[in-house]
């Protein structure tokens, strides 16, 4: 019986504060620091500073009478504003609250849709460089330059798309196969 009040923890904790590790909180919204520090945050990042500059290289050159350049400018500026929507609700871990959206999937078809538009994307802008400006102009830098960032972008939505595919798997395993299949060599 002497040994009783070293055996029992009174320790207290909340859900939210084992739940995640780095969060700064502002009343109810939380920054999730540990998301800007995953991979997948980073990639985000990534994703939303190269769109940012794709847009703003063609908006920064008269496209007006070049058709294949607005289609360029709908895929990164449309691309850019959900990405930036989507990193928001991330980072305040509003997900958390709208339980109902099966969000890896939803991240999995943004990803995988953007990708294929940003092939059409960088191929039209690509293609549409040389023909519509003068080489060394402003015009041309910018087209080229806008070529060259949607080409990044493209990859950085390609290797998002591959993560959430990767996390989509592994949260639809069968118990079945799983025990079926035996434990992991490792």
């Amino acid at each position: 019986m002497t040994d009783f009040p070293s055996k029992i923890s009174t320790q207290t904790s909340s859900p939210n504060a084992q739940a995640s590790g780095r969060t700064l909180a502002f009343g109810p919204v939380s920054v999730d620091m540990d998301f800007l520090r995953s991979f997948v945050g980073l990639l985000m990042v990534v994703e939303i500073v190269l769109g940012l500059l794709v847009w703003a290289l063609i908006a920064g050159s008269y496209y007006g009478y070049q058709p294949a350049y607005g289609w360029v400018m709908f895929v990164a500026v449309t691309c850019w504003l959900i990405s930036l929507i989507l990193f928001v609700l991330y980072l305040l871990q509003l997900h958390h609250k709208l339980l109902i959206i099966p969000w890896s999937l939803v991240l999995l078809g943004f990803h995988a849709s953007a990708t294929a538009l940003y092939v059409t994307a960088f191929l039209t802008c690509a293609a549409s460089v040389d023909p519509t400006s003068y080489r060394g102009t402003l015009a041309y830098n910018n087209r080229a330059a806008a070529s060259f960032f949607a080409c990044l972008v493209m990859i950085a939505y390609g290797a998002s798309t591959f993560f959430y595919v990767q996390e989509w798997r592994g949260q639809h395993t069968n118990a079945a196969t799983s025990q079926a299949s035996g434990p992991n060599p490792s």
